[in-house]
């Protein structure tokens, strides 16, 4: 796929995914709309590339006043950063995010702050959120249910990429939108790599999201970077694998060098041998990971 873009998820009936074009890289991104009876959108991107998102709705056959729901999986601003944009557009959709998010995505100035810091340059992909009102928001947790009139999404809390995190499962379509909870998938290898960001990475938790997914079997697995996958026998124990090498790895180098910047430019410097995302993206991402499994190891000394 390509920015902007958007097709069927295959064997899901009523179900898209766009392509939002996020950090100037295709497939990387995505956002799940759901032409249910009550349609819905499952996370929202940046909120940079907005307008084509709105075109994708419109061209799926959902009109301004049919949207109902608008779903972040989190807060981070890669997966929530348009709520606020998109609550505007579509005056009865409500937001829903899981509890801890509720406040970030209200008042989303905190979170502003330390994604600038988190993310340094790569902030000028994204936009600056708008809150969204008080009136149109609520939070949801382990168990809730969202109801799409001829379906419904369970919420399953997945608090190991972050507290505010959850999956959602329609049992109905034996689908999971596990958004990062399950790593990142990479299409163009067909393979998982680990999303591990600071501040609140927490590796046991991750392993026990990723048995959590496992538990309800899917058949399809929407993965939030990137796209959709057929939840076939390898494709979670990959996931386990890579985490349980990623963090291994950061930790015996900053045994190795005894200094955390340098691990971090160890790191970066080996991402450069990435050529399935754009140089900066792939960069930036390793950055990221490797400052998140720093914190979770300061947490464990």
């Amino acid at each position: 796929m390509r920015a902007g873009e958007f097709e069927p998820v295959r064997g899901v009936e009523d179900l898209y995914v766009h392509d939002t074009g996020m950090f100037d890289t295709d497939e990387y991104g995505a956002v799940y709309v759901y032409d249910a009876e009550r349609p819905i959108v499952i996370d929202t991107g940046t909120g940079a590339n907005r307008e084509a998102l709105f075109e994708t709705v419109e061209a799926i056959g959902i009109g301004r006043e049919e949207l109902a729901w608008i779903l972040p999986t989190h807060a981070h601003l890669d997966h929530a950063g348009g709520a606020g944009y998109l609550a505007e557009r579509y005056p009865n959709a409500e937001v829903r995010v899981p509890e801890k998010g509720v406040r970030h995505l209200a008042d989303p100035e905190a979170l502003v702050a330390g994604t600038k810091s988190a993310v340094e340059e790569q902030w000028e992909y994204y936009a600056e959120p708008r809150p969204v009102p008080d009136d149109r928001i609520d939070g949801v947790s382990e168990g809730d249910r969202i109801d799409l009139g001829d379906r419904e999404l369970v919420v399953r809390d997945a608090p190991g990429h972050a507290p505010h995190h959850a999956v959602y499962h329609d049992p109905d379509a034996d689908v999971v939108f596990a958004a990062d909870a399950a790593g990142i998938y990479v299409p163009e290898i067909d393979a998982v790599t680990p999303t591990t960001p600071p501040p609140q990475f927490d590796f046991e938790q991750c392993l026990d999201d990723i048995r959590l997914i496992e538990g309800l079997d899917p058949y399809t697995v929407c993965f939030g970077h990137f796209g959709p996958r057929d939840c076939d026998a390898d494709l979670l124990g990959e996931a386990k694998r890579a985490y349980v090498e990623w963090v291994e790895r950061v930790r015996r180098k900053r045994a190795e060098l005894g200094d955390d910047e340098a691990v971090v430019d160890h790191l970066e410097a080996a991402s450069r041998d990435i050529d399935y995302w754009n140089p900066e993206r792939a960069e930036a991402n390793t950055s990221l990971n490797a400052r998140g499994v720093l914190a979770y190891l300061d947490r464990g000394e």
